[in-house]
């Protein structure tokens, strides 16, 4: 059973747990802090464990709020739709092409939170009786978000009224060419808006700054649904289901939801939480056929979770945006026809293969380009920028990932099609704490970048080549002052110490009713105490499989991913006989078919190290 360092908020709360002060990553371990009453009180009022009161409180949910956060439903955290602006505007305008039978476009982004609004929205007009197709366009040739010609091309098809999904928000020029043509446009996006926006029949954004809904943590594709929900209730009111066509339930839709909030790494809180909670049991029943399709070539044979969403399934629906055919995600999330499914779903899992391979090049030329800078030791103090001519931008984003991973710092890659382009485009992540997307909308005003846009913790860009130094030196002096903030203090958040013995398959039980796990609800992390390195394998591309041994005899599989040719993988690989203390998030090894305990490494402390 757990055992937790803190008796109320311990006056050395601050100080670090076992004595780690600087681990094999450079972070000091500490506790996550609770008060010991709220979480027993907790724990009495639910009727659960005492681990899981102690991971609730950790997470600074109170007492009174303690069953909402447990057992979320959407009858207690879905918003009024009309709380968002423009939101009734936008699903009259809807209701109105529905009843006139006029053609609607979804214009999506081609990533998985753009191919599950889009498939939502669609699902959702198909069955009330819309003419509706889903329009997205192909990365390398048209790149992010609406642009003219495509829209023209729309309405010269005879579409009246078109649906950006995931995108749109800075699109002034393509929506204005739209307007010009006769084309209406309702634009449904989540990414930080200036205070300008397109010209558009409804802007439906939570992150416009005349918002106050305070729903800015949803994903495009949870305000699509909240917009077939207004749609829905209108139609309703409006007496227009009967016989001839019925009432859609809206809940078979959250199984894409839950996908595309999961997979756009938004806060598991509030009602995402409720989203994914819900969607993920829909999930289950497999009555998506192409969800279905995807977990069968992913090789999920258990309940789907945030885990499966977030590195099985979504990984798959963004290999077509990224190397693939863009269109595929939302074709599959769309699809009613099994063998259609299963066959694009084979075809994204080869394209997944592909991008791997491509990820891996890219990964080792902008590694290689970071260490010649550096040093392989060394790092830049605020950002990482890499920059590659040929390098395949549908990889980038993955890669700024891993770096962002690797040096703890902001990462922007920028790739180019060669030597003569005139145009180059980068993908940013970032570290908790620093708003990416805020400064590179404020680059675009400053004329630095031709275009871009996101949110805190990604965001899209296109800059000439010959300005790639100029953006770095801009992001230095706009970030600075965030990542020192945010590096202040680099810190290992540890949600209980439980020695070897306790750490079951029970007790995964018992945490695991505390999630959805993500972004805003970290899934826990647990310090194994004082534990023998006895056997260390390389496998896969990067990854290491390790066998931990107690005092006692016990042992344990610790999988360390993409960490093999990294400075805590060579400790590991010279480290068989030492004795370390663990740290990283238990789940279940169903390999062999029993289940086993096994634990996912997050950082490791040599036990008598200096």
């Amino acid at each position: 059973m757990p055992a937790n360092v803190n008796s109320d908020i311990s006056d050395d709360a601050a100080n670090s747990l076992l004595g780690v002060r600087c681990s094999a990553l450079g972070q000091q371990w500490q506790m996550r802090p609770y008060m010991e009453r709220h979480a027993e009180a907790i724990a009495s009022r639910l009727g659960v464990p005492l681990v899981v009161g102690q991971l609730i409180a950790g997470r600074g949910i109170s007492i009174d709020d303690a069953d909402v956060f447990y057992n979320p439903t959407l009858k207690n955290s879905l918003p009024d739709p009309s709380t968002l602006k423009d939101m009734d505007k936008g699903a009259a305008r809807l209701v109105r092409a529905i009843d006139q039978g006029e053609e609607i476009a979804i214009f999506g982004d081609y990533d998985v939170d753009g191919a599950t609004s889009s498939a939502v929205l669609h699902r959702f007009l198909s069955a009330v009786g819309a003419k509706v197709r889903i329009y997205i366009p192909d990365r390398m040739t048209e790149g992010y978000g609406p642009n003219a010609k495509a829209l023209i091309g729309l309405r010269g098809a005879g579409v009246d009224l078109v649906l950006t999904v995931d995108c749109g928000i800075l699109s002034f020029e393509p929506l204005e060419a739209a307007h010009k043509a006769g084309l209406e446009v309702i634009v449904v996006d989540h990414h930080k808006a200036e205070a300008r926006l397109p010209i558009a029949a409804a802007v439906i954004n939570p992150n416009r700054l005349d918002d106050d809904s305070g729903q800015g943590q949803l994903a495009a594709v949870g305000v699509s649904f909240l917009l077939a929900v207004a749609v829905n209730r209108l139609l309703r009111e409006a007496g227009y289901y009967g016989d001839e066509i019925r009432e859609p339930d809206l809940r078979s839709l959250l199984d894409i939801v839950a996908l595309g909030t999961v997979a756009d790494v938004v806060p598991l809180t509030g009602v995402n939480r409720a989203l994914v909670a819900q969607g993920l049991t829909v999930m289950a029943s497999r009555r998506n056929v192409g969800l279905a399709s995807l977990a069968d070539v992913g090789r999920i044979a258990e309940a789907p979770t945030a885990y499966h969403a977030g590195f099985i399934l979504g990984p798959r629906v963004n290999a077509g945006g990224r190397v693939g055919q863009s269109h595929l995600g939302a074709k599959l999330l769309s699809s009613n026809d099994p063998i259609e499914a299963r066959q694009i779903a084979e075809k994204l899992d080869k394209y997944n293969d592909e991008r791997r391979a491509i990820e891996a090049e890219v990964l080792t030329a902008a590694t290689e380009q970071t260490e010649a800078k550096y040093g392989i030791e060394g790092a830049p103090d605020t950002i990482v920028v890499a920059y590659g001519e040929g390098w395949h931008v549908g990889v980038i984003g993955i890669v700024a990932s891993r770096l962002k991973d690797k040096y703890g710092l902001p990462t922007l890659v920028i790739g180019s099609d060669g030597a003569a382009a005139t145009e180059a485009k980068g993908s940013a992540r970032s570290i908790s704490g620093v708003d990416l997307g805020a400064a590179v909308i404020e680059a675009v005003q400053q004329g630095v970048l031709l275009k871009g846009g996101g949110h805190a913790m990604a965001a899209g860009l296109s800059v000439e080549p010959s300005r790639v130094g100029e953006l770095t030196e801009f992001l230095k002096q706009h970030l600075k002052s965030q990542v020192a903030k945010a590096r202040e203090s680099k810190t290992l958040k540890v949600d209980a110490v439980v020695a070897l013995t306790g750490a079951t398959v029970h007790l995964i039980d018992q945490i695991e009713k505390v999630g959805p796990f993500g972004a805003g609800n970290p899934g826990p992390r647990f310090v194994l105490p004082e534990l023998d390195l006895i056997r260390v394998d390389r496998v896969g591309q990067n990854h290491l499989r390790c066998i931990f041994k107690s005092k006692d005899g016990k042992s344990i599989k610790v999988m360390a991913f993409r960490q093999a040719d990294e400075p805590m993988g060579h400790l590991l690989q010279t480290g068989i006989g030492r004795r370390f203390h663990v740290a990283g998030k238990l789940k279940k090894d169903t390999w062999s078919g029993t289940p086993k305990a096994e634990l996912l490494l997050d950082d490791v402390s040599l036990i008598g190290a200096p």
